[in-house]
């Protein structure tokens, strides 16, 4: 039988994260342990608030788990299948069994998960580097300390956005990408994104409610920047609904379930015209590892939870100028420090 365990970590952030709706100071995550003959495979939880989750539930949930992953790793779907039996939604729990199940099949193979899914490892796109919502001067400060990424991804979502976009563009030629993270009315975002053009930006992110996709649709239809789905997009069946609204979206394994569900989504999205981010919560190089070896399907990246916490408690994907270089050891590739 596969053995499950969990049990709580708490990731202290480098500086206040704050973003549109919320400001953070420390994740709490779960990591989860599968045990099955002399192998180990690992995974993380890093449950959100806003998808119903904390540390608490995850644990739970775990607990659910115990004595349903049945006795073979290499039957994922038919693993994930009862687990969505078990309990409904909970997708940061799920995740953490998922990649966990991956880490687990690797191992027995012994071969990587890029490997493992038939993908080239130099195909890895660069990451962005966030920078939370501050005062213009801090957030050029920041700016102007991110200088080894060429992209940078800026939370907006303020009375002072073009004041804090323009004080970044000031100290820096980076690529630039803003998240409202669901924080305008469709009438702000169109009155925002067309004052924020002139600045360069690359795209624009979850300018409008989640529930709001006439509004994501009026917003694309009426700003000359594309416009990324994020908070929109959490199932494979919500993927045909946001083409017609949306020129990307971003997926993460954190509010899909994993590694099983976002490959679902690639292929889906990639029917319906759509580019697509891999994006993540705060984690650690567990959980950004993970999601890091499916980048080779991916146009972008927005994987650096691990670059803003200062208590890392593992190593895995390596970010050199932004570009994600993976691990070339069986499963995830992740290591504890």
């Amino acid at each position: 039988m596969i053995h499950i365990d969990a049990r709580p970590v708490d990731l202290q952030l480098t500086t206040p994260f704050r973003i549109s709706r919320s400001v953070q100071h420390v994740a709490a995550n779960a990591v989860v342990e599968l045990s099955f003959g002399e192998q180990v495979g690992y995974g993380e939880a890093a449950p959100s608030r806003y998808y119903g989750e904390s540390v608490e539930t995850v644990l739970a949930c775990i607990a659910l788990f115990a004595g349903n992953l049945g006795d073979d790793p290499f039957a994922i779907e038919e693993i994930m299948t009862r687990l969505d039996k078990v309990i409904r939604l909970n997708p940061a729990a799920k995740a953490a069994v998922n990649m966990a199940l991956y880490d687990l099949v690797g191992k027995q193979l012994g071969v990587p998960l890029y490997k493992l899914l038939g993908l080239d490892p130099t195909r890895t796109p660069l990451t962005s580097f966030t920078i939370g919502i501050d005062t213009p001067t801090e957030m050029a400060k920041k700016a102007l300390l991110a200088k080894d990424y060429p992209v940078l991804k800026i939370k907006v979502g303020t009375k002072q956005d073009i004041e804090n976009i323009k004080a970044i563009r000031e100290v820096s030629s980076a690529v630039i990408r803003v998240d409202a993270n669901a924080g305008w009315t469709p009438k702000e975002a169109i009155k925002n994104i067309n004052a924020l053009a002139p600045y360069n930006i690359e795209f624009v992110e979850q300018p409008v409610p989640a529930y709001d996709l006439a509004g994501l649709k009026l917003v694309r239809e009426n700003v000359p920047l594309p416009i990324m789905a994020d908070e929109s997009c959490v199932a494979p069946e919500d993927i045909p609904r946001l083409s017609e609204c949306v020129d990307a979206i971003n997926l993460k394994l954190m509010k899909s379930n994993g590694i099983s569900n976002i490959l679902k989504m690639i292929h889906v999205a990639r029917a319906h015209g759509l580019k697509i981010m891999l994006g993540c919560m705060i984690e650690s190089s567990l959980a950004i590892t993970a999601a890091a070896h499916l980048t080779p399907l991916v146009d972008y990246a927005d994987l650096d939870g691990h670059l803003l916490i200062n208590d890392d408690p593992y190593t895995g994907v390596g970010v050199e100028r932004g570009k994600l270089i993976l691990p070339d050891t069986p499963g995830l590739g992740v290591a504890t420090r």
